[in-house]
């Protein structure tokens, strides 16, 4: 059953990413309104790219609304893998024009410097302005990974980061307008070129982190060995192959195979796995998906006994093979798929040896006629009691 609007609404922690999210739109907005106006009052073009780089921030702060109100949607059956991906396409378009701005920005700064009579000559308004955005950036930084670390949040870390990035940029118009002031008016334009740098650089790592999203990469090679640590200190697991990891948004989603010992039951199997699986969901934060195989042997590199027979073909042929041996009605065939052959284990009803003197020349028949199969390896013959004759040996 899918998540509904008012479900996702009401949640908790959408709420507690809701509130640090407006409260840093909100300063975005007064911070690249402020930067822009005075910056065009002062003629400042670096603080006017700056200006343009705190909204970027807005954009950015939009996205993250719109993708934490859908990352607590639950799986449902058009999206079987969660809708974390609405998140990671709209990061790639911000990425874009991010670039585009700055290209915009670096353009436009280029012309002034080629022309010196249209340089600027920013004034001490201008240089408090941004002294002010560095300090008001630092502590949105502050304030939203310190909510990223208590909310266990990569998507809100990744907006801290944005936003210390233009506390940055802001320090680098400092350094413009303070020169600007100072008689070196080339400053303010070199400033906005080495801003234009910043979003650009800001906008292609959007764009490369995303793309390798959508192509399925791994994890970190640390965070899987990790994993892989974590999975072998399970009881039961023998080895563990065909690791494989990927992102969705803010979670983790993981594929593996689990070695156990191929005599063990079909259901001690599934409990390993199943505390496998329960041991990753509880011990990494980010992972949220995960799927288990369970391998009797490492087919990572083949699977040898793809070709051999199910149960219903195999025991046709056996029953073939041992019509000739007088009683010979095994009460249950346990088989086991190992190394490219057939394993069969062999219950047959105690009664049997009272129909035959030698019993380990009955064994040796029995076995002989069942590895005449190209397919059968090995056999293993037991008995047991018949239940009308009082219980199981």
């Amino acid at each position: 059953m899918s998540t509904t609007v008012q479900d996702v609404i009401h949640n908790p922690r959408y709420r507690e990413v809701r509130k640090v999210t407006l409260i840093g739109s909100l300063v975005d907005l007064l911070l690249g309104v402020a930067k822009i106006l005075v910056g065009w009052l002062a003629h400042s073009q670096a603080l006017i790219a700056d200006g343009i780089h705190s909204l970027s921030d807005l954009g950015t702060d939009i996205i993250v609304l719109y993708a934490a109100k859908h990352a607590h949607r639950e799986a449902d059956e058009d999206h079987p893998y969660g809708h974390g991906r609405i998140e990671t396409l709209a990061t790639v378009g911000l990425g874009i024009s991010l670039i585009v701005i700055a290209f915009g920005i670096a353009v436009d700064a280029v012309r002034r410097m080629n022309e010196p009579e249209l340089l600027l000559d920013p004034g001490i308004i201008a240089l408090g302005v941004a002294v002010f955005s560095v300090i008001s950036k630092e502590a949105i930084y502050q304030y939203t990974k310190n909510a990223a670390l208590r909310l266990r949040s990569n998507m809100l870390m990744a907006n801290a980061w944005h936003s210390r990035s233009d506390a940055i940029s802001s320090i680098v118009v400092v350094i413009g307008v303070g020169g600007a002031m100072m008689g070196y008016p080339y400053l303010d334009a070199v400033a906005a070129i080495a801003v234009a740098v910043m979003i650009a650089k800001i906008g292609f790592e959007l764009v490369r982190s995303s793309t390798r999203e959508l192509i399925d990469t791994a994890l970190e090679p640390e965070v899987v060995e990790k994993i892989r640590r974590d999975i072998l200190g399970v009881d039961g697991v023998r080895a563990v192959h065909m690791l494989r990891s990927r992102r969705s948004g803010g979670d983790a989603l993981l594929d593996l195979h689990l070695q156990v010992n191929p005599r063990i039951s079909v259901s001690e199997g599934h409990q390993i796995g199943d505390t496998v699986r329960r041991r990753l969901l509880e011990n990494f934060d980010e992972v949220t998906d995960v799927t288990v195989h369970i391998d009797p042997e490492d087919d990572e590199e083949e699977s040898p006994c793809d070709q051999l027979p199910l149960r219903a073909d195999l025991e046709q042929k056996l029953r073939q093979q041992w019509a000739d041996l007088e009683g010979v009605e095994p009460t249950h065939i346990t088989l086991h798929y190992l190394r490219g052959e057939l394993q069969v284990d062999l219950v047959l009803p105690m009664s049997l040896l009272d129909q035959h003197d030698d019993v380990r020349e009955l064994i040796h028949r029995i076995e002989q006629s069942a590895k005449e199969l190209p397919e059968v390896g090995s056999v293993r013959v037991s008995f047991k009691l018949d239940v009308h004759q009082g219980g199981a040996a």
